[in-house]
C-alpha cells in the first residue's frame, strides 16, 4: 500500500553548551537541562503531529454521533448515505466482525451503539469517503429513528429505586461490591477508632464541596491513519498515551490476533488523560479494512470534547476534627465521583480518591468512601491529578476552616499536622521514603511576595492590564482586593493497586562512522511530558556515548504501559537504565575477553564506559569502544519493573496500595474586583520535591504546565452539562475557557531534591502534583480576598458577586 508520512527516529546529539558534565563524560547526561530533539520543530511549525499523516490513496473517515443522552434506536437507515458520490463505506454496529465492546479495565464501552445510546455524542455510525467534507455531509443523511428514554444525571437520580440500570447484568469483578449496579466502584478506607478521636476533638468542622467536570483541552485533536496491510492486518499510525494498551482492546474488535495490528506513535498535541481510552483507532482501522484503503480520521474541535474522556466531576463530603493545640483527630468523608456512561478507568480513580482522601497528614482516625457512578452524562476517566485532585480541593479548604477556628496561621496548622518519612497512611501503607511536607510548606511562604499594586504607576495612574478583568478595561481599582492562600498535596506515582507495572527496552550500541552510537527503542508515548530527552540522557550516563538515537515508539517493542500516572521517567526510565546497564555488562564481557590478557585492569579494576571509551574508575582508558566491539553491535531489550503493590482490602481500605509518592505545595496571590467578581491571579509559587531532577529544564516545565492546568480547574475550566438533558452545552474552545498567556502569572519554582532510595537515580514522579495544591490555594486567596466560603470550583463572578 506505500508507506505514509511518518516522523522517523529522533536524533539527540547534543549542541554544544547544554549543560555540565563530569570531566571525561558524554555531555548530556542525566542531571543536566539538555534541550528537547523535538522543541525547535514544534515552535516553528515544522514537527509533524498525528493530524499531518498523509497517504497518496486515502480516504477519510467520520463519525455520527447521537444527539441524544439516552435513546433506544428503532432503526438506522444508511442508504442515504452510501448513495453519495465518493462513498467508499457505511458501518454501523451491524457490521462489526467480531468484538463489538472494548474498556480499559472491563469491555463495556459499544465500539458502535448497539441499540442503545448512553450518552450525548456517542459513536453510531462510520463513514469513509475520498474527501473529509464528502464524508461528513454523507453521515448527516444516515437516519436514525431514536426513543428517548429517561436521563440519570446525579447521585439521586442513579440510585433511585426506580432508576434505568444503565449495565443490566453486569459481569465485572467490581459488581459483586457495590450496592447498587449503577455504581461502577465502591472503595472504602477504614483506620483507627472514629468515635473515639471524635469525642477528643474541641473542633470540629464539616463542609460539602464540589468539583466540575474539566476537560483536559490537548491542543492536538484526535486523530490517526489506518492502512491496510497485504497480509489482512492493518498498520496503525495514531496518537494515544499507550500502544499495547490499545493494541490490547482493537485486535479483537477487529477479529485480527494481535501480531497483525502494527501500531506506530504519531505526533501528540498534549494528553493529560484523554488519550488512554480509544477514540477512532478500532473505526478507522475498521474502515481501512472494509475499504482496501488507507483511511484517515481526524477529529475538529467540537467532535474532540465528545471523543475523549473528562475529569470526574465530583461532590465531596467531609468532617474534620482537631484539639485546642491543633492536632488532627479525625476525618470522615463521602466522595462521589460522576463516572458517565461508561467505565474507563473510574475503579483506579475511586481507589485513588479513597486512600489519599486524607492527604498528606497524620490523622489518628479515618472512615472515608468513594465511589463512582454510571450516568448519562459524558464519559470520565483520566486526568492529571487521577483522583487525587478533587480530595485535594475539599481537605485543603478544611485546613483552611481549622485553622480559623484554631486562630492559628494556616501554614502552621498544616505544618503541625505534615506527615514525613516514617507516617502511617490510613490504608496501613507506611511512607518509606522522604515526606517534606512541612518543609514544602516552609520554603513556599519564606518566597517573597509580589509588591502591592502592582497596577499602580508612580503617579497614581492604574495599568489596566494589570489590574483583574485586563484590556476590557472594567476597573481603574475600584473594590480590587488582594488575598494569599495555601495548599498542600500528595499524589502517588505509577499504577497501583498490584497492577503489573512494567515497562520495556531495547538498548543497542554499535560503531557507525567510527563513532560509537546508542539506539533506544521503547513504546514510550511522547506526549509532551519530555522522554524523548531523559530516554538519551540516561543512554549517555550509562553507556558513555554521545551519540543517541531514539527509534519511534511501536509495537514492535514491548510495551512501555501508559505515559501517565507520573510514570514514565520512573518505569520506562528505569528499563532504559536496565537495559544500558546490560548492554554495558556485556561490552565489558568482550573487552575482557579481547584485552584482558594484555591488561590486569580488566579484571581488577572497577570499570566504566566515559567518552565511547572504557576507564577504571581511577580514569584510566584502556580501550575505545570501536576498538571493544569490532564491528560487532550489542543489543539487548529487558522489562523493568518497579516494588509490587497489593489491591486495597474492599472492606477496610487497607494494604500496601502504591509504589511512590509526590508532594508540593503552593501560595497563591490573587487580586480581585469584588464588585464585578473578576479574579486575576498574580502570582502562583511551588514549591515540589523531586527526589532528583534528571532534566532540571524539564522538572520545572512540568511543574509550571501542572500547575496552570490546576489555575485553569479553580477560575475557568468546565464542561457544562445540562442537568435535566445532560447533553453538553459547551463543546469548543469559544465557550470552554483554558488560561492563556494573558491568564497565566508569574510561577517561582523552589525544587527540592530528596532521593527516593527505591526509585532509578532517587527519582520521584513530577508531572501531577503541582495540579493537585494549585487549584485549592488559588480558592483560599479568593476567599482570603472576599470572605466568601466558596465551596465549589470553578469560581465563577457570580459566585463573588451574588449575581
Amino acid at each position: 500500500m506505500g508507506t505514509p508520512r511518518v516522523p522517523t527516529g529522533l536524533p539527540t546529539d547534543l549542541p554544544a553548551g547544554t549543560g555540565p558534565a563530569r570531566a571525561g563524560r558524554a555531555p548530556g547526561g542525566i542531571g543536566e537541562s539538555t534541550l528537547r530533539p523535538d522543541g525547535t520543530l514544534k515552535v516553528t511549525g515544522e514537527f509533524a503531529y498525528a493530524s499531518d499523516l498523509w497517504h497518496e490513496d486515502m480516504l477519510w473517515g467520520h463519525t455520527l454521533r447521537s444527539p441524544h443522552a439516552h435513546a433506544r434506536i428503532r432503526s438506522v437507515d444508511v442508504s442515504g448515505a452510501l448513495a453519495t458520490p465518493g462513498v467508499r463505506a457505511v458501518l454501523t454496529h451491524a457490521d462489526l466482525p467480531a468484538a463489538t465492546r472494548y474498556g480499559l479495565e472491563f469491555a463495556d464501552t459499544p465500539v458502535l451503539a448497539d441499540g442503545v445510546v448512553r450518552y450525548h455524542g456517542e459513536p453510531v455510525a462510520l463513514v469513509a469517503a475520498d474527501h473529509p467534507e464528502t464524508a461528513r455531509r454523507a453521515a448527516e443523511k444516515i437516519a436514525v429513528d431514536y426513543e428517548p428514554l429517561p436521563v440519570v444525571t446525579d447521585e439521586a437520580s442513579a440510585l433511585a429505586p426506580d432508576a434505568p440500570v444503565l449495565h443490566p447484568g453486569r459481569t465485572d469483578g467490581h459488581a459483586a461490591h457495590v450496592p447498587h449496579p449503577n455504581v461502577v466502584h465502591r472503595q472504602p478506607v477504614r483506620h483507627g477508632d472514629i468515635a473515639a478521636a471524635r469525642a477528643r476533638a474541641d473542633v470540629i468542622v464539616t463542609g460539602d464541596y464540589e468539583v466540575g467536570m474539566q476537560d483536559q483541552a490537548f491542543l492536538g485533536p484526535e486523530s490517526g491513519l489506518a492502512v491496510p496491510a497485504e497480509d489482512g492486518g492493518v498498520d496503525l499510525y495514531i496518537a494515544t498515551q499507550w500502544l499495547h494498551a490499545d493494541l490490547r482492546q482493537i485486535a479483537p474488535v477487529l477479529g485480527l490476533p494481535e501480531e497483525k495490528v502494527r501500531m506506530t506513535l504519531s505526533g501528540v498535541g498534549g494528553a493529560f488523560g484523554g488519550r488512554e481510552d480509544l477514540s477512532m483507532q478500532a473505526h478507522a482501522c475498521l474502515l481501512a479494512l472494509r475499504t482496501g484503503r488507507p483511511v484517515k480520521m481526524v477529529y475538529n474541535r467540537f467532535e474532540s470534547f465528545f471523543g475523549h474522556v473528562h475529569r470526574h466531576p465530583a461532590r465531596l463530603h467531609y468532617e474534620h476534627g482537631a484539639t485546642r493545640d491543633g492536632k488532627l483527630t479525625h476525618m470522615a468523608c463521602r466522595i462521589v465521583l460522576d463516572g458517565g456512561a461508561y467505565a474507563s478507568s473510574s475503579p483506579a480513580v475511586v481507589g485513588n480518591a479513597a486512600s489519599l482522601s486524607a492527604g498528606p497528614y497524620v490523622i489518628d482516625a479515618v472512615e472515608a468512601e468513594a465511589l463512582a457512578l454510571y450516568t448519562n452524562n459524558p464519559p470520565c476517566g483520566a486526568m492529571r491529578g487521577f483522583g487525587a485532585v478533587q480530595a485535594c480541593f475539599a481537605y485543603e479548604a478544611q485546613m483552611d476552616r481549622l485553622a480559623a477556628a484554631l486562630e492559628l496561621d494556616p501554614v502552621e496548622f498544616r505544618q503541625r499536622n505534615a506527615m514525613s518519612q516514617g507516617a502511617v497512611l490510613p490504608t496501613g501503607q507506611v511512607v518509606d521514603s522522604p515526606a517534606p511536607v512541612a518543609e514544602l510548606l516552609r520554603r513556599v511562604k519564606a518566597m517573597p511576595l509580589p509588591p502591592e499594586r502592582q497596577w499602580e504607576s508612580a503617579g497614581g495612574t492604574a495599568d489596566v492590564r494589570a489590574l483583574p478583568g485586563g484590556l476590557s478595561n472594567t476597573t481603574h481599582g475600584e473594590g480590587v482586593v488582594r488575598g494569599v492562600g495555601y495548599a498542600v498535596g500528595i499524589k502517588n506515582v505509577g499504577f497501583s493497586e498490584g497492577f503489573d507495572d512494567y515497562s520495556t527496552a531495547r538498548v543497542r550500541l554499535e560503531v557507525v562512522g567510527g563513532q560509537p552510537v546508542a539506539t533506544v527503542h521503547t513504546a514510550m508515548a511522547e506526549v509532551g511530558q519530555g522522554g524523548v530527552t531523559v530516554h538519551a540522557q540516561i543512554a549517555r550516563t550509562e553507556l558513555g556515548v554521545t551519540q543517541v538515537t531514539l527509534r519511534p515508539a511501536d509495537t514492535r517493542v514491548g510495551s512501555a504501559g501508559s505515559t501517565s500516572a507520573s510514570r514514565q521517567t520512573y518505569v520506562t526510565g528505569g528499563a532504559v537504565r536496565h537495559a544500558c546497564e546490560a548492554v554495558r555488562e556485556r561490552v565489558l564481557e568482550l573487552g575482557r575477553a579481547r584485552f584482558g590478557t594484555y591488561h590486569p585492569a580488566w579484571a581488577t579494576a572497577e570499570l566504566v564506559l566515559e567518552g565511547g571509551k572504557v576507564t577504571t574508575d581511577g580514569g584510566e582508558v584502556l580501550a575505545g569502544l570501536a576498538e571493544v566491539l569490532e564491528g560487532e553491535a550489542v543489543d539487548v531489550e529487558l522489562e523493568w519493573r518497579h516494588r509490587p503493590t497489593e489491591p486495597f482490602d474492599l472492606v477496610t481500605g487497607q494494604g500496601q496500595g502504591h509504589v511512590q509518592y509526590s508532594f508540593a505545595a503552593h501560595r497563591a496571590v490573587v487580586e480581585v474586583d469584588t464588585e464585578l467578581g473578576l479574579v486575576k491571579v498574580v502570582e502562583l509559587a511551588c514549591a515540589q520535591d523531586v527526589g532528583k531532577a534528571l532534566n532540571p529544564l524539564s522538572v520545572v516545565g512540568q511543574i509550571h504546565g501542572g500547575t496552570t492546568q490546576g489555575l485553569g480547574l479553580a477560575v475557568m475550566e468546565e464542561i457544562v452539562v445540562d442537568p435535566v438533558t445532560a447533553k453538553v452545552r459547551n463543546p469548543s474552545f469559544t465557550d470552554y475557557l483554558i488560561p492563556t498567556i494573558l491568564d497565566t502569572p508569574t510561577l517561582p519554582v523552589d525544587v527540592l531534591e530528596l532521593a527516593d532510595a527505591h526509585a532509578p537515580y532517587g527519582l520521584r514522579g513530577v508531572g501531577e502534583a503541582s495540579t493537585l495544591s494549585s487549584t485549592p490555594a488559588v480558592v483560599a486567596a479568593i476567599r482570603a480576598a472576599t470572605g466568601l466560603p466558596l465551596a465549589r470550583v470553578p469560581v465563577r463572578p457570580e459566585h463573588l458577586t451574588g449575581t
